[in-house]
């Protein structure tokens, strides 16, 4: 096992995860509120300003614990910013007040 945080930290500005829970329940799971598509729009977003997995590594995940009916939950670390009902048309305006329209507040 090797620990390799050196890379990791000096290589990316942050990471968004994603919630592509799914779950056979009552409660409502991103999987089914357009995680895969919202997720998909984020990953677009950071690939036409050329920062994917350059300046912002992109995941997806199990359950943030902001799962609802109407739009997924993305978190965005080290900013400990959380958001919920995120759906895929508010993707650009979430990460250009995250990261500015153009992806220049990312440092590469």
């Amino acid at each position: 096992m090797q620990r390799r945080p050196d890379e990791q930290t000096t290589r990316l500005d942050a990471y968004v995860f994603v919630c592509t829970n799914d779950r056979d329940s009552e409660y409502a799971a991103c999987a089914d509120a357009g995680a895969e598509a919202t997720a998909d729009a984020v990953t677009d977003w950071l690939r036409e300003r050329d920062v994917y997995w350059s300046g912002v590594g992109v995941s997806t995940t199990d359950c943030l614990g902001l799962c609802s009916e109407d739009g997924t939950a993305i978190t965005v670390q080290p900013h400990d910013e959380w958001f919920s009902d995120v759906t895929p048309g508010d993707v650009p305006d979430l990460l250009a007040e995250m990261f500015g329209p153009e992806a220049e507040q990312i440092s590469q």
